[in-house]
């Protein structure tokens, strides 16, 4: 705790320090506090820390292992401690590490993208036209951020996403489809999510008996028994959380949606992530310098939530996606050795697409009470052939940055913006798979690092299973057939019996 003590005693030297006078005070800092790593571009200078606060974050870093904990990721040690697993993802799409069984599992992944190959080609020579990919979690917000973001027009498949278990998510989904031209695919690791087998029968129903139904998951046995033939079912791991799977077989929307050559590209550009957050010394690290940035603003600031504002239509997902892969992975409380926490971990994550958002919730960011750190997300090069709109996107980009972080003072209060609100910039060069591959990369290594920095367990989630099995207890109550315990339950279940009944 030492170490987070430190932390805290600089930002107290520092509270009264102006965000906007660190960079007029040293003429280098706009530069010095910038990385660039492949098509990735980050500069961390609006955030509210100098040199000495970040000699204090770096050692940290040190004695925390950063490093080690970047190899033992890799190597496929137990970084899964809690269920006694590791957590390759970083197999899926690389060769890293020398270790055999880590080679075995890479091994396994090119394997399924060759059957995934395979399959993409079977369907582009049918005449399916539409793909409805079932799926909840991170079975759906991986690819579906990527198929948004990449799909280009005229591609050979319109691919459509279905999570939600509410009936009329399906209706709208299916609305305009021809059985016919559509196939599904139903992502699940145990093929036991309630959420995806209720809308798979939907869909396999829908389709009817010829219906075309291919499968991803861990239980080959239960995906069978639902009805899918065996050569139509692509592997899951036990090595590979669901969040971090969408470089898997779990992309398998993603590949009929962009085509398989740039999947791969979008998986080539995470793998040079991963090198460069493995290799990278400290100081140079892009993963340790974004991972750093976050506990200094959670636990020296103290600031509670994050905002995510990528500046391009095309990563407008990437605020629902960011939210599951931070706050399922570090929204603990015990230590790894089930210790409790005495420092608070993740922020509540949010966010949308600029420059919409400068419209509805900016308000906030500027002029309200509390102070929300935020990520801001552009792409130097549009492909759009809107030059005009795309100086003025990135005119705001700059702009907000800018004047979050200065503020302007003004006689009268209501006209008075305080500055002092942190952010980092990250540029991609341009939106490709490669690019997109790196961006995803860099923040799944960031949140490891930053549970390394806690002492928590990035990738377990029992905190997702008890609404689940009280929402299965419930469901005989709904049907008339059991009592609810919960006295207020009980009022409620009555409620809804009196206006369904």
């Amino acid at each position: 705790m030492h170490a987070f003590e430190s932390l805290r005693s600089h930002a107290a030297r520092l509270a009264g320090t102006p965000l906007s006078r660190l960079p007029r005070d040293d003429t280098s800092r706009a530069a010095a506090l910038a990385l660039r790593v492949g098509p990735l571009y980050a500069n961390f200078a609006r955030q509210r820390y100098d040199a000495a606060a970040l000699e204090a974050l770096f050692a940290l870093a040190k004695a925390a292992d950063f490093a080690g904990a970047m190899r033992r990721l890799v190597d496929g040690e137990q970084v899964n401690a809690t269920e006694g697993r590791a957590a390759l993802h970083t197999a899926l799409r690389g060769d890293l590490s020398a270790v055999p069984r880590v080679r075995e599992c890479a091994a396994l992944a090119r394997e399924a993208r060759v059957r995934m190959a395979a399959l993409v080609d079977a369907l582009s020579a049918s005449g399916v036209t539409d793909i409805v990919s079932v799926g909840i979690g991170g079975s759906d917000l991986g690819p579906r951020l990527v198929a948004d973001a990449l799909a280009l027009p005229g591609a050979r498949f319109r691919v459509h996403f279905l999570s939600n278990v509410d009936g009329n998510a399906a209706q709208r989904t299916l609305a305009g489809l021809d059985p016919a031209k559509t196939a599904a695919i139903l992502i699940s690791k145990t093929f036991g999510t309630q959420e995806t087998l209720l809308n798979g029968r939907i869909v396999r129903d829908w389709l009817g008996d010829d219906g075309r139904v291919y499968g991803v998951s861990a239980n080959v046995a239960r995906a069978a028994a639902f009805g899918i033939a065996p050569e139509r079912i692509l592997p899951m791991w036990d090595w590979v959380g669901g969040r971090y799977s969408l470089w898997s077989a779990v992309g398998f929307p993603i590949a009929l949606a962009i085509g398989m050559d740039r999947f791969e590209a979008l998986l080539d550009g995470a793998a040079a992530l991963d090198a460069h957050a493995l290799q990278a010394p400290p100081r140079e690290n892009l993963a340790v310098w974004h991972a750093l940035t976050a506990v200094w603003n959670r636990n020296a600031l103290g600031l509670a939530t994050q905002a995510v504002l990528p500046y391009d239509e095309r990563l407008r997902l990437l605020p629902n996606y960011l939210q599951q892969l931070v706050m399922e992975s570090l929204g603990k409380s015990a230590r790894l050795d089930g210790a409790p926490l005495e420092e608070q971990t993740v922020p509540v994550w949010w966010g949308g697409p600029g420059t919409d958002t400068q419209h509805s919730f900016f308000q906030a960011l500027h002029q309200g009470t509390q102070v929300v750190p935020a990520d801001f997300i552009g792409v130097v090069r549009s492909e759009d052939g809107h030059a005009d709109n795309h100086r003025a996107l990135l005119a705001n980009l700059l702009a907000q940055t800018e004047a979050l972080a200065n503020g302007q003072g003004s006689d009268d209060p209501h006209r008075a913006y305080a500055g002092g609100r942190p952010s980092t910039l990250i540029l991609l060069d341009s939106l490709t798979p490669r690019s997109l591959g790196a961006l995803i990369a860099l923040y799944e290594h960031s949140v490891y690092l930053q549970s390394v920095a806690w002492g928590i367990n990035a990738f377990d989630q029992f905190g997702v299973e008890l609404g689940k099995q009280v929402a299965n207890t419930l469901l005989p109550a709904l049907e008339g057939k059991a009592a609810a315990d919960d006295p207020v339950t009980a009022v409620l279940l009555a409620e809804i019996a009196a206006r369904t009944g």
